[in-house]
């Protein structure tokens, strides 16, 4: 694989300060990826919010600068659901 064909699926990556990412809305990631940090359009695979400076990780990739990314860890304040 050549460098210039990389791909950005399975790396991970960081919500940009500018480009939180909101349902509806593409934000903005970089990735450390060809030898440099590069900026990526990104959606959140649930279609739900990931915000500036959060960690994630590339799950497809949907066009030559836009991906699908996951919050690699969640949130120690997000509610979860639980049965009693």
């Amino acid at each position: 694989m050549s460098a210039s064909s990389a791909s950005p699926v399975g790396r991970i990556g960081r919500v940009a300060r500018h480009g939180a990412i909101r349902p509806g809305r593409l934000g903005e990631v970089l990735i450390e990826i060809r030898g440099g940090i590069e900026a990526f359009l990104a959606e959140d695979v649930d279609g739900g919010a990931i915000g500036e400076d959060e960690e994630i990780v590339v799950v497809e990739q949907t066009a030559p600068r836009t991906v699908l990314v996951a919050r690699l860890y969640d949130r120690p304040d997000a509610v979860t659901e639980e049965t009693p």
